[in-house]
Parts: C-alpha cells; sequence; structure tokens
C-alpha cells in the first residue's frame, strides 16, 4: 500500500519545463517576464542603471545565451556585440532584434521612450513566445492584453500630466540624444548636448551650437542624465544661466521608483512637468 502514493505521482504529468529567455534590454526583460508569466525564466543581462552603450557580454552571459530558447536586443545598433552573439555561442534560440522591427524615423535606439513602441514590443515578445510554446498561446495572449492595459493607462496619465506644461514650454535640454521618440509622442523639442551615445562627446562648436539655441529659446532648464561630462554641463549652465533639473532616465530602468516601465516613465515625465512649468 505504500508503493500507491508513489505509483500515482508517477501518472502524473511532468511539468512543463520553462522557457528559457535572456534579454539584454532592462525594459525588454521585464516585457518578457510579464508577458511570459510562470511559463518563462528570463535572464537579464543588462541589469539596471548599466549603460547599455558600453555593456559587453562576459564569457558566462555568452553560456546562458547559447542556452537560450529566445534572446531578446534592443537593436537599433544599441548593442555592438550582435555578431559576437550569433557567432560566438552557436545558439539555436531565435534571436529577436525588436527595435529593428518597430518604426524607424531616425538614428535614435531609444525606442522605449514611446509608450506606443513598447506595447507594440510587448505584442512582439508575445508572438515569439508562442511560436516556441503553442500549448501556450491563450495565456501570454491575456498575460500581454494585461500589460498592454496598463500601457494604455500610461498613455492616459502621460496626457494628463502633460496638460499641466504649456506648448511653448516643451523644450527639452538633455545630456545625450535619447529623448526624440518622447518629443515626437509628447509633443517636445529636443536639444541634446551628446549624440545618441552617452559616450559621444560634443566639439567644441557643438557645445556653442547648444548654448546659442537654449539663449534664443528661452530655456532654463537642462536634465541630466548619466552624463559622461560634468564640465560641459557646467559650461553650459554657467553661459546660459539654466538650471540643473532632476535626473532623467534615458537608457532603460533604473533602481527605486525607476525599477520598473510605468514607474520610470512617469518619473520622467514628472521631472520634466515639474521643471518646465
Amino acid at each position: 500500500m505504500k508503493l500507491l502514493p508513489l505509483f500515482f505521482c508517477l501518472l502524473l504529468p511532468a511539468a512543463a519545463e520553462k522557457i528559457r529567455v535572456s534579454s539584454f534590454s532592462t525594459v525588454l526583460t521585464e516585457i518578457a517576464r510579464e508577458v511570459g508569466g510562470d511559463r518563462v525564466t528570463v535572464t537579464g543581462h543588462v541589469r539596471p542603471g548599466v549603460d547599455p552603450h558600453e555593456y559587453e557580454p562576459k564569457p558566462a552571459d555568452l553560456r546562458t545565451v547559447a542556452d537560450s530558447q529566445l534572446i531578446l536586443l534592443s537593436a537599433k545598433h544599441m548593442e555592438g556585440y550582435v555578431g559576437k552573439l550569433k557567432q560566438s555561442t552557436g545558439t539555436k534560440g531565435a534571436l529577436i532584434e525588436v527595435g529593428d522591427r518597430l518604426p524607424s524615423p531616425d538614428a535614435d535606439p531609444h525606442w522605449w521612450q514611446s509608450v506606443g513602441n513598447v506595447q507594440r514590443a510587448v505584442k512582439i515578445v508575445r508572438d515569439e513566445l508562442t511560436k516556441i510554446s503553442p500549448a501556450d498561446t491563450a495565456l501570454f495572449a491575456a498575460n500581454a492584453e494585461r500589460y498592454v492595459a496598463r500601457l494604455d493607462a500610461l498613455k492616459k496619465w502621460t496626457k494628463e500630466k502633460l496638460a499641466e506644461l504649456p506648448r511653448d514650454r516643451r523644450k527639452l535640454v538633455t545630456s545625450h540624444d535619447a529623448f526624440q521618440y518622447f518629443a515626437r509622442e509628447n509633443g517636445f523639442t529636443i536639444y541634446a548636448i551628446e549624440g545618441v551615445s552617452s559616450s559621444d562627446q560634443p566639439s567644441s562648436k557643438k557645445v556653442a551650437d547648444i548654448v546659442r539655441a537654449i539663449k534664443e529659446a528661452g530655456v532654463k532648464t537642462i536634465f541630466p542624465e548619466s552624463i559622461e561630462n560634468p564640465k560641459v554641463l557646467k559650461e553650459i549652465t554657467r553661459e546660459t544661466g539654466a538650471r540643473v533639473g532632476p535626473e532623467l532616465y534615458a537608457d532603460g530602468l533604473g533602481e527605486g521608483e525607476a525599477a520598473t516601465y510605468e514607474g520610470m516613465y512617469k518619473h520622467n515625465v514628472t521631472a520634466v512637468v515639474d521643471a518646465l512649468k
């Protein structure tokens, strides 16, 4: 009789193995976990607060990728190591460059600064997980729908918050050129001190042009975000009289209130509106 419990356990179906996902974007890591739920194990290789422009995968990362069924990349030239992932790991998993499947009007790779783009990314991840595990189609669809609904609520909140800021004050001076998608979606003009990468240092002529543009536009606040050259920021504030505003999250999720996409985006919108209005 003691053997009966063991016998019945052997008759029970084994739990389905979780889908192994590797993500090189803090935003995509969140999306994969939200959409995949309990059916996925997600390794976020790029941690919150780490500059994705400077990140380089380590041997341990490559081993994890080689065993992954789905590899998620920001793309749009954000990751300079895509070739290394393809060539060095021998992975048979699906390597998805999410940003390359999104509207790309310019060279700015920071597509997650558009909530609409994040909603599109959710559907891309949903479809890729469904290909790997068709039996979980309904689960992935339901999870994605709930997450997209939360992003719809974020859009509504953003519209209401931005209504506090007159359109003639929607002029955003940032450390590097990471907010073009944000600008188009919310009606801002961007003045970027550096290029699309945080490692792109401005020339003397670029600094002079920025100073002149800030004076002409009457901009009163400059927003830093993991700036690499504090001397340039000090020079610009000294010559323009503009003050330094709150730090913005440009390259992905952070910690604390910015540990989720919704929290990060709300932090940025609140910081910008409260400093400029």
